[in-house]
């Protein structure tokens, strides 16, 4: 493991729960669909002396002196992010994929306007328009949803008839917990049909797309992406919006700054920087392949074993169990089992679920955490394994505490970048 001489001697407090963070990683299993593991040169880049410079503004655009090498580093990531998506704009400065969506909206949409999206419960996200946000103070946000649950088909004919009826300004394709691909041209077809901008929300798939196993929305015509660049992209926390038209970039700019942000972090451009330039490797390609064949190969186990999974099966890096009808207790119940033998995974609404969000009926995983470290299909096996024989012993403490020993065991044949390898 690194070490931390400086922290561990000013700061014992943190250094002690860096150590026992970097332990949880080797030893345990993480399945959250939306965690990875970033590489050695992306975790240096985020410490770097970047931080400590101010850089208000645009390359060759700043409102301070000195912007010679952070032009250089935010240059590299724009044109390497461009280059990734085929992208005519890119603007790496948002914060987080949240507030990649709240600009862009600023960007398109007047206080009142409509946004047409995925309903949370089907796998959409809270920025998309749930009532809990502000956003929905600012516009109005229509839903729409899975025709068939069984597939994950959905449903074009109710989209277009909600357009028709309620004129929204952008449609927008994306999702946190869906796990089939969509059809961006259908998508693309009723937006034209309307006047909407079409705005695909890749926070998840972004690594996907690239690697070349998801459609890229760009090739069906779609104007804007917004993405996180930590998920399956592989990069630091941080977000992005992408523009197909430079001159929609002009007004996605205007939005980030100084509509909404003030000065971007640049030790995190710089990391992205790096993280898309790995990602234009070959070896990227690989894996993401990878993501989805363990993926589908672990859903493939699971519905095998009796698990009943949301669209029986998956087409990308996740899926979702109806842990009601696999297992007889709430998704929260599960997740608290997983984490007592080290594998970590979400509890998440299923489509219509009628349980509270704190107390749902399922469980989202997903396989770009374990692909980075090695993992393979046969892999896929001993971790379902590991799940099915966690909840069927789980008022056994001796059993749960030996089944940790065993993921532990398992867990320690693959590095983590950053940490073991």
């Amino acid at each position: 493991m690194p070490t931390y001489t400086s922290l561990q001697a000013s700061d014992s407090a943190v250094y002690a729960a860096l150590v026992g963070e970097m332990k949880r990683q080797t030893d345990g299993v993480e399945l959250i669909a939306s965690e990875n593991y970033i590489s050695p040169a992306v975790l240096e880049t985020m410490g770097t002396v970047f931080n400590n410079k101010y850089s208000e503004g645009y390359p060759g655009r700043r409102y301070y002196g000195g912007q010679e090498f952070t032009d250089i580093v935010e240059t590299l990531a724009i044109e390497r992010a461009k280059q990734l998506f085929h992208a005519g704009h890119a603007n790496v400065q948002p914060h987080a994929g949240a507030p990649a969506n709240v600009a862009t909206y600023f960007a398109l949409l007047e206080p009142g306007d409509t946004v047409l999206g995925m309903d949370l419960s089907h796998g959409g996200h809270l920025t998309h328009g749930h009532p809990v946000t502000y956003l929905t103070k600012i516009f109005k946000f229509v839903r729409y949803k899975m025709k068939d649950v069984e597939t994950g088909e959905l449903d074009y004919d109710e989209m277009r008839k909600v357009a028709l009826a309620e004129k929204p300004k952008i449609i927008l394709a994306g999702f946190s917990a869906y796990p089939r691909e969509v059809n961006y041209a259908k998508m693309k077809a009723i937006a034209d049909e309307v006047g909407a901008y079409t705005m695909a929300d890749m926070a998840h798939i972004a690594g996907l797309i690239v690697g070349g196993v998801l459609r890229n929305p760009f090739d069906d015509g779609f104007d804007i992406i917004t993405t996180t660049t930590h998920k399956t992209l592989r990069g630091p926390r941080g977000g992005m919006i992408l523009a197909r038209d430079p001159e929609l970039g002009k007004k996605i700019d205007k939005s980030v700054f100084p509509g909404f942000q003030g000065g971007p972090i640049m030790q995190m451009i710089a990391a992205k920087a790096v993280a898309f330039g790995e990602a234009q490797k070959p070896e990227f390609k690989q894996y993401a392949q990878q993501i989805v064949k363990n993926s589908k190969h672990l859903a493939k186990f699971m519905m095998d074993h009796k698990m009943k999974l949301i669209t029986n099966g998956t087409d990308n890096h996740l899926m979702l169990i109806d842990c009601i009808q696999s297992f007889g207790i709430p998704g929260g119940e599960v997740e608290q089992t997983l984490d007592k033998v080290g594998i970590t995974l979400n509890k998440n609404m299923i489509p219509d679920d009628t349980r509270k969000p704190m107390d749902p009926s399922g469980v989202r995983l997903g396989t770009p955490a374990i692909t980075t470290r090695g993992m393979m299909e046969k892999d896929m096996e001993t971790l379902g394994t590991f799940i099915l024989s966690a909840i069927e012993k789980r008022a056994d403490t001796a059993a749960l505490a030996h089944l940790k020993e065993e993921v532990v065991t398992f867990c320690r044949k693959f590095p983590v970048p950053g940490i073991t390898g």
